[in-house]
C-alpha cells in the first residue's frame, strides 16, 4: 500500500509545475518585442546581461540529474565554471535564438538535482532579474510569490535566504506570508522574496525595524 505522505508529497510536487510552466510562458511573451540593445541590458544578476539570464533558465530546465552530475565531473566540481558551460549552450548564435530556446522548454519538467519548488523559485527571481532592469512590471499571481516566500524562508538551497533573513520578523503587506521574529520587515511578498535572496533593490519597497539590516545583508555570502 502506497504510503499517503509519499502520495500528499508528489502531488504537491506535481501541482508546481503548471506555475513554472505558467511563468515562463508569461516571461517568454514579456521578452518578444526586445531590441537586440534591450537584450544587453545588465540584468540584477552581476556580469549577467538580461540575455545571459534567459539562457540560464533555458539550461536549468534542460539538464537533469545524469547531466547535471556530468557536468559537475566536467568542471572538476567548479559550480561557478558548469554554470557559465550550461549558459553558453543555451545561449544561441543571436537573442532570437535565446528567446526561441526557452521557448521550447516551456513545457519542460527536466530539472537538476533540485525540488520541483526550488525550481519555481528560480523561474521567478530570474525573471525579476530580467524584468526589473528592462521596467517590465508582473502582477503575480498570489499563490506563486507566496509560495516561493514560504519556500525560501527555510532552505538556503542554491541561494542563501533562510540564513538571510535569521533574526528577523517578516510581513506581507498583500498576501499571507509571514515567518520569523524579531525586528520588523514588512512590504509586498515580492519584494521580501527579492530581497531574501539577496537582491537589494527591492529593499527599497520594504519598511521596519529590520529593513536596513535586511539590506545590508543582500549581496552577503552568508553561512
Amino acid at each position: 500500500m502506497t504510503d499517503p505522505a509519499v502520495t500528499a508529497h508528489r502531488g504537491r510536487r506535481a501541482d508546481v509545475w503548471p506555475l513554472i510552466h505558467a511563468e515562463r510562458a508569461a516571461l517568454a511573451a514579456d521578452l518578444a518585442g526586445l531590441s537586440d540593445e534591450q537584450w544587453e541590458t545588465p540584468s540584477l544578476c552581476a556580469g549577467w546581461t538580461v540575455r545571459d539570464v534567459l539562457a540560464h533558465l533555458t539550461a536549468g530546465a534542460s539538464l537533469d540529474a545524469v547531466r547535471w552530475m556530468a557536468g559537475v565531473i566536467r568542471c572538476r566540481f567548479d559550480f561557478d565554471k558548469q554554470v557559465a558551460m550550461r549558459l553558453a549552450e543555451q545561449l544561441g548564435a543571436a537573442p532570437g535564438e535565446t528567446l526561441e530556446r526557452f521557448r521550447r522548454v516551456v513545457p519542460s519538467t527536466t530539472k537538476p538535482p533540485l525540488p520541483a519548488m526550488a525550481m519555481l523559485g528560480e523561474t521567478l527571481v530570474h525573471a525579476e532579474d530580467i524584468r526589473r532592469p528592462l521596467g517590465i512590471r508582473r502582477g503575480y499571481p498570489s499563490e506563486v510569490v507566496t509560495r516561493v516566500a514560504r519556500y525560501y524562508q527555510g532552505s538556503d538551497l542554491v541561494v542563501v535566504a533562510k540564513g538571510r533573513i535569521d533574526g528577523l520578523r517578516l510581513l506581507a503587506e498583500d498576501g499571507p506570508f509571514t515567518t520569523g521574529s524579531g525586528p520588523l520587515v514588512s512590504g509586498p511578498t515580492l519584494a521580501l522574496v527579492m530581497a531574501m535572496t539577496g537582491r537589494a533593490t527591492y529593499c527599497d519597497e520594504l519598511a521596519g525595524d529590520g529593513a536596513e539590516l535586511l539590506r545590508s545583508r543582500c549581496g552577503e555570502l552568508i553561512p
